[in-house]
């Protein structure tokens, strides 16, 4: 399966559970379908002082059960942070770098964007009546699965291109706003940003209670994730890392506006994401978190650089409680990744084993 002129690892996309009311595609691969995407009731976590190494209840991360997993993040924290360590990183080099689909949030039956894609079409439907007659929107609006894949690769950027470029990005992240305070996961029926993981949030809030800098590094589009990223995880729009598309300086009724264009500009998955890393953080992290194969090489840039680092694949083996999945998945596929984590020794949090809970309303 060809890719729209990026390099990446081709990919299906699944069909979305029976219960869902999203569609699901086939025949489009991941790094496209992020390519354009990027085209396109969970309380901010409070910051502990500096130095802190324990939450007031004595436990920095309560959610993970006791082992292996857990231990080592907290091994790692203490080892490069103490004073006389033979590990020890300033805290100006302390920064650790988070995946976000399916390492922080829920990524299934479908990619959240991709939900919101669909969502966009639709709204956007009744001042586009050709669209009931052209497709691939037509498929769209029909829910017409077969003829959306049918559509291709082509289809589904001419679909998204349409509901996504043509406006400023202060209406973009209006219209972001507004669905993430309304849109609901088709299986938990609550927001999606409810369906963030309550042991990654304190991963987050242990590692900035300890001098570090967290940003979020994503295949997703940087403009759909920055209008509630620090809202919801405590990371400020500054610190957040995404695909993205072109925009264009505009004066416009006498204000100066940014005008987003049907162009890609850059695509922040697999070897993308350390170029990212470097070209928008500037520091190489020492640490990681991902849960794919889109994460691999992020990983191998913080760990296989000399000195104590720390990468932690986030493993969904949990069906009942959130998803199992990871080397036949269409989303999320964690093969490359996973054989490479024995390899390199990264800990790989095991989903059903380590957390407690999995969504902060679980508590």
């Amino acid at each position: 399966m060809p890719s729209v002129g990026i390099d990446g690892i081709a990919i299906a996309i699944e069909e979305a559970s029976a219960m869902s009311p999203l569609p699901s595609f086939t025949g489009l691969s991941r790094r496209t379908l992020l390519a354009t995407l990027a085209m396109l009731a969970v309380l901010p976590q409070a910051l502990l002082p500096a130095g802190a190494q324990t939450t007031a209840a004595g436990d920095p991360l309560p959610s993970w059960n006791d082992g292996a997993a857990k231990q080592t993040i907290i091994n790692f924290v203490a080892a490069v942070t103490r004073d006389g360590s033979p590990d020890f990183v300033p805290p100006a080099r302390r920064v650790a770098v988070f995946d976000n689909d399916g390492t922080l949030w829920c990524e299934h039956p479908m990619y959240v964007q991709m939900a919101f894609a669909l969502d966009r079409v639709k709204a956007l439907a009744p001042m586009h009546p050709e669209w009931k007659d052209k497709q691939p929107f037509k498929a769209a609006l029909d829910s017409d699965m077969k003829g959306l894949a049918e559509s291709g690769e082509k289809g589904l950027v001419e679909l998204v291109l349409a509901a996504h470029a043509g406006m400023t990005s202060e209406e973009f992240s209006r219209i972001v706003t507004d669905w993430t305070a309304t849109a609901r996961h088709p299986r938990f029926k609550r927001l999606y940003t409810e369906l963030v993981y309550q042991p990654m949030l304190e991963v987050l809030t242990f590692l900035r209670a300890n001098g570090f800098k967290t940003f979020i590094v994503s295949g997703g589009g940087v403009e759909f994730m920055r209008p509630w990223t620090e809202r919801v995880y405590g990371v400020p729009p500054e610190q957040v890392v995404g695909s993205s598309i072109k925009t264009k300086f505009e004066m416009r009724d006498g204000r100066p506006t940014l005008f987003r264009l049907p162009e890609v500009n850059f695509v922040d998955d697999g070897a993308g994401k350390p170029v990212g890393i470097n070209e928008y953080i500037g520091i190489r992290p020492v640490a990681a978190f991902g849960n794919s194969d889109g994460d691999l090489q992020m990983l191998q840039w913080t760990t296989m650089s000399g000195g104590l680092r720390l990468g932690v694949i986030v493993h969904h083996t949990d069906a009942e409680r959130e998803y199992a999945y990871d080397r036949e998945t269409s989303f999320g596929r964690l093969d490359k990744a996973l054989n490479a984590a024995a390899l390199n020794k990264w800990t790989v949090a095991d989903m059903k084993k380590d957390w407690k809970v999995i969504f902060p309303f679980e508590r």
